[in-house]
């Protein structure tokens, strides 16, 4: 996909992106304790801290709430596979500091100071300005010692990792054999015998019913079960009682005011003509008489730039679209690109933009205006922002208090949730695995709620930690242990699921048999073929992967060649194959952008095997109690 981003100015934007204003709490103290319990994991012998993972997940957390907007559910970052992704993220950091290390990889001062000077984020009239960069660190929360320190961390792990990147070799042979394969069509007509034809025909015997029932008779008990009432101690939930004096409102917004309101954005839609830097004199003359071409093609007629775009451009990602790239602001696309498009009037069409891609044609097509927020419009936030602030100090010491009271009046949460001014919530049922609702499917938790202490005297669990800053109570309100059911009670359903087994393999039987009349050369009149489809491995048309793996292994010597095979539905797919379309040959522009994705493609696929290997190459011990 066409990517405008230059890469070092984005790895200072990611870094930026990380302290989203508002919602970072960058050099707040944890309460928790750093010794030998405050660690989620162990790299090589260098602990990463429990502050540090929440802070990771909080990241995390603010990120998405930033892009979500009002789509966000908190819900969401609750799962196992959430907090796992974030922890092996800090792992796999680790591990490439280890290996960048290891061979002596180091960035100097003067490549770090020039990489900031460059960003045009930190620029002024075209020069870099050491106050707009002091002001930019200050409204994200960043000091720039922090800030200095991951950017050259980021560009020191990106210097391991460009030997991946820069110098992956896709040899010309492989990549017109891949492109051949890719592209190559058959045309089919398929026929299926579906397995529904035949359940009116096969009824399970007792005896069959019986034996599968025995076979699987603990698919058929049901788990243990309880209806619980809880307690969600947050620090938003702690910090909703705080006053907030309207001149810490101000004096905020005042502070932060760059970082509110919406810098100006314009949305753009392009023709790409692919040129690639190394291309010869005689390529790149070629794609640009092209684009000349579809300029005057597009001038002529500009109500038809999107279908020209279709058509012509060679960006997949957004040809597909009419050349649309969205909106996005200053700083994101390569900067002759952007410097053309924020010189433009909406709806105007640019002459020729050259950039190392190749040759834009762009139209303007929208404008969003630059907007200050202005103090009432963010009051609100700016009050929860400050509330946090205030608790998240003590929060430490109010949870610490949440669980006490909960443990000591353990026959009730009641007054845990007068004190601490929350609902009490109920669920519906839940299982000792159960998924919903989000925040019970802790393991910790459900382990607690499922003890005999709990279950047996109904009393509070202990205040249990979901989530960074987010506590639990919970207490049993109803409980059933996890009982038998007996074969009379679910001999219908393995009924219907032994009669479904009977009628998939009558299907599969039925479409062998057919299958080897047509490969006999057989005519056989009764099978109703359908429409004509042309399948590809990159244009599927919707056959799930056994039909095209036996489509495309089928000889086709003689045509029309018969391939069949059972589907995922149960019944059987025959294919008629009646001829090969082989694929128009590309010109060496476009041949070189597929070679070019056949190497992105590659360098991923050793980039994975790479991180694979150092994982297993040093000592990582994760804490099991971690999540």
């Amino acid at each position: 996909m066409f990517d405008l981003v230059n890469r070092k100015k984005r790895i200072v934007q990611i870094i930026l992106g990380l302290a989203v204003l508002p919602f970072m709490f960058w050099g707040v103290e944890s309460y928790r304790s750093m010794g030998s319990d405050g660690y989620v994991a162990i790299v090589d012998g260098e602990e990463i801290s429990r502050r540090e993972y929440e802070q990771a997940l909080r990241d995390h957390h603010e990120r998405l709430r930033a892009m979500l907007g009002a789509n966000f559910n908190s819900a969401m970052l609750d799962s196992f596979e959430i907090k796992n992704s974030v922890l092996e993220q800090l792992i796999q950091q680790r591990l490439l500091q280890r290996e960048a290390s290891a061979n002596g990889f180091a960035v100097l001062d003067s490549h770090l100071i020039k990489t900031l000077q460059e960003q045009q984020a930190f620029q002024k009239d075209g020069k870099f300005s050491k106050k707009q960069y002091d002001d930019l660190l200050k409204a994200r929360g960043l000091t720039a010692a922090l800030f200095e320190s991951r950017v050259r961390q980021e560009l020191l792990l990106q210097q391991l990792l460009d030997g991946y990147g820069e110098y992956a070799f896709v040899p010309k042979a492989v990549a017109e054999k891949v492109h051949h394969l890719s592209e190559v069509q058959r045309e089919v007509n398929l026929a299926q015998i579906t397995s529904d034809r035949f359940l009116s025909q096969v009824t399970p015997e007792e005896t069959e019913i019986a034996a599968y029932y025995e076979e699987h008779k603990n698919d058929f008990d049901l788990p243990e079960r309880a209806r619980v009432e809880y307690l969600v101690l947050t620090i938003d939930a702690a910090a909703e009682s705080e006053a907030v004096s309207e001149d810490a409102v101000k004096a905020y917004f005042d502070e932060h005011q760059q970082g509110f309101g919406q810098e100006e954005e314009r949305k753009a839609s392009h023709i790409l003509i692919s040129a690639m830097p190394d291309a010869s004199d005689k390529e790149k003359q070629a794609a640009h008489e092209k684009a000349e071409e579809i300029l005057q093609q597009v001038k002529q007629d500009p109500d038809r730039f999107a279908e020209i775009a279709k058509q012509h451009s060679d960006d997949p990602g957004s040809a597909m679209r009419g050349g649309d790239l969205g909106f996005f602001g200053r700083g994101v696309m390569v900067k002759s690109f952007e410097d053309k498009i924020f010189s433009m009037r909406r709806d105007e069409i640019s002459d020729i933009v050259t950039t190392d891609f190749g040759f834009h044609i762009i139209k303007l097509t929208d404008i969003k205006e630059e907007k200050q927020a202005s103090l009432e419009q963010v009051r609100e936030q700016i009050e929860k922002i400050l509330k946090r602030e205030m608790v998240a100090n003590v929060f430490g010491e109010i949870a610490e208090d949440f669980g006490n009271t909960v443990y000591e009046q353990n026959d009730s949460l009641k007054p845990a949730a007068e004190k601490f001014e929350l609902i009490i919530e109920t669920s519906d049922w839940i299982t000792r695995n159960a998924a919903e609702p989000a925040i019970l499917a802790n393991e910790t938790l459900l382990s607690a709620i499922f003890s005999d202490d709990t279950v047996s005297g109904k009393r509070n669990t202990e205040a249990v930690e979901v989530a960074p800053d987010t506590f639990v109570s919970a207490r049993i309100i109803e409980h059933k242990p996890a009982t038998s059911q007996s074969l009379n009670v679910v001999r219908d359903q393995i009924a219907e699921k032994l009669k479904q087994q009977m009628a998939n393999t009558k299907a599969i039987e039925e479409g062998n048999a057919l299958l080897a009349r047509l490969q006999a050369g057989e005519d056989v009149d009764d099978i109703v073929w359908g429409e004509t489809k042309q399948i590809s491995y990159m244009k599927t048309q919707g056959l799930d992967h056994e039909i095209l793996r036996t489509v495309f292994t089928t000889e086709t010597d003689n045509l029309p060649a018969y391939a069949g095979a059972a589907d995922r539905k149960g019944g059987f797919e025959l294919v008629r194959i009646n001829k090969i379309v082989e694929p128009e040959s590309l010109d060496n522009t476009m041949f070189g952008n597929f070679a070019k994705q056949l190497q992105q493609m590659i360098t991923q696929e050793e980039m994975s095997a790479y991180l694979t290997a150092i994982r297993h190459r040093y000592d990582v011990k994760v804490r099991q109690d971690s999540f």
